[in-house]
């Protein structure tokens, strides 16, 4: 077994007023199987996404550490975080986050050119990812003129622009109807034979949770329960 990822003792609250703190996170620690698909459930607000936040560096906890490579990413400066993100992390959320006035292409694009990359060798890069996806006769439209599960696509696409070693969700699925999440799921398993990617998920979804190698359920802002569906 190798972990890419571990968390040790998150903490993470809110302040809801000057006197009130939200407790979301309780010293939870995760370690993240490489080239495994894990999910994480519970009920609404029991911390799902806060943790997936802390575990991809979008947000930073109160206290702990995520440790990536050895390295404690929260050490790391914001545009140090952010610079790590763009080539090592990956994300995909419910709703697609598309930038509406540019192509799917273009969409697929931009986080290869933030990273340096030519104009050219990155519409070239972004063609074989769109192919990979299936939507490869669909390069030049907009996300207006996409499906909610074209949209989706694009978004997981978007996702492998930089070859990252983890890929994390959040409800990736949820807006979706069953046939579309039923091959969104699909295309994820796809890539995580193919490419040996790395998933990390936030879910509802039942199917998805049967298909999935490692389950981290979180109730109550802690980690009750972790099932290995090896």
């Amino acid at each position: 077994m190798s972990i890419i990822l571990s968390a040790q003792n998150l903490n993470k609250s809110y302040q809801l007023n000057k006197e009130n703190k939200l407790s979301v996170l309780k010293n939870i620690s995760v370690d993240i199987e490489e080239q495994k698909i894990s999910v994480i459930v519970g009920a609404s607000g029991a911390g799902k996404s806060t943790l997936l936040h802390l575990l991809g560096g979008l947000d930073r906890p109160d206290s702990g550490k995520v440790l990536f490579e050895n390295n404690n990413i929260f050490e790391y400066s914001n545009d140090k975080l952010a610079k790590f993100r763009n080539e090592n992390m990956g994300f995909v959320f419910q709703f697609h986050h598309l930038l509406p006035e540019f192509t799917a292409l273009e969409n697929v694009a931009i986080p290869m050119m933030i990273n340096g990359k030519s104009l050219k060798t990155a519409f070239k890069e972004a063609q074989k990812l769109l192919d990979v996806v299936g939507l490869a006769q669909r390069e030049n439209h907009k996300p207006a003129e996409l499906s909610g599960g074209e949209q989706q696509r694009v978004a997981v696409a978007r996702a492998l622009a930089n070859n990252p070693k983890i890929i994390f969700a959040d409800e990736p699925t949820g807006n979706l109807d069953s046939a579309n999440s039923e091959s969104i799921h699909k295309l994820l398993f796809e890539l995580r034979d193919k490419y040996q990617k790395t998933f990390v998920i936030v879910t509802h979804n039942p199917d998805l949770m049967k298909l999935a190698d490692v389950i981290f359920e979180i109730k109550d802002g802690m980690i009750k329960q972790t099932s290995n569906r090896l």
